[in-house]
């Protein structure tokens, strides 16, 4: 009788209450919803201030078609049974005239307020004014080859590196794009690594995206990385004639020996 609308929360499938009903009854708490939408439809069609005289338990279960429920609700305090009738506590702060008068004005008051702040709004002050719903879907749908912008606009005075970060798919696209001779997610770690080792303002950046794209573009190749190990080794030149000394073959010559005396002649 207070309208065609009744008010529910958002997180009404999480509420403690609705976990015992659903564990009392052995159902799924998505169906205790659905239960108590009809309980409290029928208090708004039929009652001014939550109370509906001449109902019991079994009535409340039998115009909903769930035996037990009327139960179930009275064991949480969500429905009183006064002799002959049953009310809802708290009636006029959810769904009673004056709650939803209340909500209607809050509404009413909110729109007036946009349009009024519509109307006053420049071209670009408007734009900038888009939800942040429609920012996300734009920066989503970012055509291909086009390089990609981060969904949330960097922190003014730079952020740190979440210990938890993944190299995002479209910074991997990115870097498969501009740099195919390198192993990105080995790259990505080390980009992870590196900054979540720098201490205090070092390792904050503004744009983490940009960061990320110049550490990319100077990043060296796999075989330049390889190259220049090899040719970091300095020439030791006395390390290299041993080395060839000690890999020449020996012959050994088996020869008579003449021993001479100082006299030249054989001592025998």
């Amino acid at each position: 009788m207070a309208g065609d609308w009744i008010k529910m929360r958002s997180d009404l499938h999480t509420h403690p209450k609705v976990v015992r009903i659903s564990s009392a009854l052995h159902a799924d708490r998505l169906r205790v919803i659905g239960g108590l939408h009809a309980v409290w439809c029928l208090f708004d069609a039929h009652s001014e201030d939550g109370s509906l005289d001449g109902y019991s338990l079994d009535a409340i279960d039998e115009l909903i078609g769930w035996a037990g429920f009327a139960t179930a609700l009275q064991s949480v305090g969500w429905l009183v049974l006064a002799g002959d009738s049953v009310s809802l506590p708290r009636f006029d702060e959810h769904n009673g005239r004056s709650a939803k008068r209340l909500v209607m004005e809050t509404e009413r008051k909110r729109r007036e307020r946009f349009a009024h702040g519509a109307e006053q709004l420049s071209a670009s002050e408007a734009d900038t004014k888009r939800t942040r719903e429609e920012k996300i879907r734009e920066e989503l749908s970012i055509p291909e080859g086009i390089e990609s912008r981060q969904t949330v606009p960097p922190a003014p005075n730079g952020t740190r590196l979440s210990p938890g970060w993944e190299l995002p798919s479209d910074w991997h696209a990115w870097a498969m794009a501009n740099r195919s001779d390198l192993d990105i997610h080995q790259v990505a770690q080390q980009f992870k690594d590196h900054w979540l080792a720098k201490p205090g303002r070092d390792g904050t950046k503004a744009d983490w995206f940009a960061t990320f794209r110049n550490w990319v573009r100077r990043e060296k190749s796999q075989a330049a990385q390889s190259n220049a190990g090899r040719s970091s080794q300095k020439f030791d030149p006395v390390a290299h004639i041993n080395r060839k000394a000690y890999e020449r073959p020996v012959t050994v010559l088996d020869t008579d020996v003449t021993v001479v005396s100082d006299q030249g002649r054989l001592p025998y």
